[in-house]
């Protein structure tokens, strides 16, 4: 279709300087700094209007604990923590995110969270997470998180190492819209420029295929819309898959 191709030039004329600032070799520093600050406040709007679903998502993560009742929690692209409300009390969490500037945010929901026992913070992509040893965790989580990696296929393979057997992986990421709907038409106009906004972001992985595919024994997966008005990430997965 011409159409998409033109509304892509149309966007990226728009933002021409991003991509200058690109080609310039100056717009990754200036995106990785930035990107945790609009992230710390992006996150506690996710979360107000996405509230009970995480709630609900989290609630059976003590299921997964071992025969001590300790809770061993990795959590792929942490971020600012904005998931540790939700996590229950004593669980031990290693934190991991390949953006060290996003530390000194974590440090506060760190100071923030009594309930958890904070272990460690690793600069790591979800691609290569060996500070954490083989069959070492109890829970893995990922969330808005498998849209930016350079391999969602690495990832998963990672998480499987990590998991213990009966382990289970916690997700909640923005997918691709229906093929045939208006939703999808738009995602992919924006997705090229999208990506340089959003560190990488990607408006249109069909990432419950990955997970479909990656080897788990058991994939409590569903479709949702989530209440995030004008934006192009509105279709979401939700759900945890047990090794």
């Amino acid at each position: 279709m011409v159409l998409i191709p033109l509304l892509q030039r149309c966007i990226q004329l728009l933002t021409l300087p991003v991509y200058l600032l690109s080609w310039l070799g100056l717009w990754d520093p200036l995106c990785k700094k930035a990107f945790p600050y609009i992230m710390a406040s992006l996150s506690t709007r996710y979360n107000r209007k996405l509230f009970h679903h995480k709630q609900e998502l989290f609630s059976s993560m003590q299921e997964f604990a071992g025969p001590s009742g300790e809770l061993r929690l990795l959590e792929i692209g942490t971020g600012s923590g904005a998931n540790f409300q939700f996590y229950p009390l004593g669980c031990r969490v290693t934190c991991t995110d390949p953006n060290p500037n996003f530390e000194r945010f974590l440090l506060k929901s760190i100071a923030e969270s009594p309930h958890l026992q904070c272990e460690r913070f690793v600069v790591a992509g979800g691609e290569d997470l060996r500070p954490a040893a083989d069959s070492s965790m109890d829970v893995v989580v990922c969330t808005l998180v498998l849209c930016s990696v350079r391999s969602i296929e690495q990832v998963l393979s990672e998480v499987l190492r990590v998991l213990r057997p009966g382990g289970a992986l916690y997700f909640l990421e923005h997918v691709a819209a229906h093929p045939s709907s208006w939703e999808y038409f738009w995602q992919q106009i924006y997705n090229p420029t999208w990506r340089y906004l959003g560190d990488g972001c990607c408006l249109t992985r069909e990432t419950w295929r990955d997970l479909e595919k990656a080897g788990f024994s058991e994939l409590k997966l569903r479709h949702i819309r989530a209440p995030l008005s004008w934006s192009p990430t509105r279709p979401h997965i939700i759900g945890y898959a047990v090794k």
